[in-house]
């Protein structure tokens, strides 16, 4: 009887599993790039193993771009009657934004890495196209910030209004995602002038921001004195692009000193992996070692780096920092090509938004140079793989975890769900295929399909598949 109870929850909870990979059950795919179809030595996946071909990641792209621009409306309304507001000259008291179907705030933290995404997909395919949602979504906010500053004003709302992340911010979520799109955008010349914005922000992630006495960027949740690795994205990148906008090295400073700060007391170097978070007054608690959380340190790492001048101090000890977390994170990577929810813990299902990160980051540091294109670049291409499974043909990114709290038990973060309506596997998605065009197209190397695998190599490389297999 126990063992008919164990084989029932077992079967119960890979149910479970599966439901949370939707798109895993097309397969088995065969490997269109063996031209063999005979070959008795070529296996069937689970997942499109191949060469990524650009039209059909573009169109994935474009699918994405397409869904997002429809899904999220520049409009002020009524929030009592749904009824549209266009004169700006009086404010309403019960003015807001038009909220999304699928409520994908269109000034939330999520969403400024969905701009990052349509930024560098433009500038990886040459299709201007990408940025336009970014300009639309831009333009409202030039022209409605001074209506919801005079709403704000007027009536003292008890909960802000619209646009309170940027009039009165209060979190590294409120300020950090969003500065750092903004100010990308803004020298990509994307959309009008937002400086009122930047400042904004800028101002809140440099000096307002909670942290411990060397700077470390901290919160007062869910403990007195907490870090939570999330946080590395949240502040760093947005560190680093108030260094290249402004040229004061204080930001980059600050940015490194973050990155080393976090890193150890959340970087556990045995693993490869960063724990969810740290408190002060439990350093020794049991660390959690969530997906995405990993993708929001190295993917802050990587943007980091990106504009950190190489001849800062800190440069080499953020790339040897990034290329410890990639290896890591690499050795875990499932047969599917996704990564799980918690990473080290192969029951857990196998998420969206943290196997984007990870794929987008690996691909990065493989086009830039920082890890081995012969080791890592067929870990993107898998990563790929398994990742375009889940965009529907709408567009819409399926299997992303929910928004998901610092927790203190197993249990909380293996059930969290998933959700296409989740907006944080959209940016992250737009970034990894746009960065996986670069890696396929990448003069540097050849991509090479050899004995049913692939191999990246640089040109000209002295390899010799003459030897028997």
């Amino acid at each position: 009887m126990k063992k008919t109870l164990l084989a029932a929850s077992a079967a119960a909870f890979l149910g479970c599993a599966l439901a949370c990979s939707p798109a895993l059950a097309d397969g088995p795919y065969r490997n269109p790039d063996n031209k063999n179809l005979k070959d008795p030595g070529e296996g069937t996946y689970p997942v499109p193993y191949k060469k990524p071909v650009v039209s059909e990641v573009t169109a994935q792209l474009k699918a994405i771009r397409a869904f997002m621009d429809n899904a999220t409306p520049t409009r002020i309304v009524d929030k009592r009657s749904g009824a549209p507001i266009t004169d700006l000259s009086k404010p309403n008291r019960d003015a807001i934004f038009q909220p999304s179907a699928g409520d994908y705030g269109i000034q939330v933290y999520e969403m400024g890495v969905v701009h990052s995404g349509l930024l560098k997909a433009a500038e990886v395919t040459g299709d201007a196209g990408f940025t336009a949602m970014s300009g639309r979504h831009f333009q409202f906010f030039s022209q409605t910030l001074p209506y919801f500053r005079a709403q704000e004003q007027a009536f003292h709302l008890e909960r802000g209004n619209s646009f309170s992340r940027f009039l009165d911010p209060r979190s590294l979520d409120d300020a950090g995602s969003m500065c750092a799109a903004l100010i990308r955008a803004r020298l990509a010349k994307v959309g009008p002038d937002l400086k009122p914005m930047i400042d904004t922000c800028s101002d809140w992630v440099a000096n307002k921001q909670f942290r411990l006495e060397d700077g470390t960027m901290a919160r007062k949740r869910p403990q007195e004195v907490s870090l939570w690795a999330d946080d590395m994205y949240m502040s760093i990148p947005a560190l680093a692009e108030m260094g290249r906008l402004t040229g004061k090295r204080q930001h980059f400073d600050d940015a490194v000193n973050n990155v080393i700060g976090m890193s150890s007391r959340m970087f556990n170097p045995q693993l490869g992996l960063y724990t969810h978070g740290w408190h002060a007054n439990h350093p020794d608690a049991p660390r959690f070692y969530w997906a995405r959380a990993n993708g929001w340190a190295v993917l802050a790492m990587s943007d980091l780096l990106d504009v950190l001048p190489k001849d800062h101090p800190g440069y080499p000890k953020v790339q040897a920092q990034l290329r410890a977390s990639i290896k890591g994170i690499a050795e875990l990577q499932s047969g599917s090509g996704l990564w799980h929810q918690m990473i080290d813990r192969n029951d857990s299902y196998l998420e969206t938004s943290a196997s984007a990160i990870f794929t987008y980051v690996i691909a990065h540091a493989v086009n830039q140079g920082w890890i081995p294109a012969t080791t890592y670049g067929s870990i993107a291409q898998a990563g790929w793989a398994g990742l375009s499974t889940r965009i529907t043909a709408q567009g819409q990114v399926e299997g992303t975890c929910v928004g998901t709290t610092l927790a203190s038990d197993m249990v909380y973060y293996y059930h969290r769900p998933t959700s296409a309506d989740a907006l944080h596997g959209y940016g992250p998605a737009l970034l990894a295929g746009a960065e996986i065009i670069k890696l396929v197209s990448n003069p540097a190397f050849e991509v090479q399909h050899k004995v049913r695998t692939y191999h990246y190599l640089p040109k000209g490389g002295a390899t010799d598949y003459r030897e028997h297999h």
